[in-house]
């Protein structure tokens, strides 16, 4: 005698929400400060939330920026934008280490 399986869409399940990736798991980005747009600094610093930076890594700011060199690959995106967002442009805030 077999057990009879359920019908599909019957019953409760457990929704599983993905966590956002806090590291990209190289290493490499673990040396360095990066830069993020100062808003999302900000906002990150009051709930928590992980940001994003120019060169792609997402984190959860905690550590002081200052004590570390900055990304070269997000300092070279930095740089290529120009007025729109380089040197005296907005949004560019050096984010802490991570």
């Amino acid at each position: 005698m077999s057990t009879p399986e359920p019908e599909r869409g019957t019953g409760t399940g457990t929704l599983v929400e993905p966590t956002p990736q806090t590291t990209h798991g190289d290493g490499d980005h673990e040396r360095f400060a990066h830069y993020v747009q100062k808003d999302k600094i900000m906002a990150s610093a009051i709930d928590g939330s992980p940001v994003v930076a120019l060169c792609g890594k997402v984190w959860v700011p905690g550590r002081d920026p200052k004590k570390y060199p900055v990304c070269p690959m997000c300092k070279e995106i930095y740089e290529s934008m120009g007025a729109f967002g380089g040197r005296g442009g907005k949004g560019g805030g050096k984010g802490d280490k991570g």
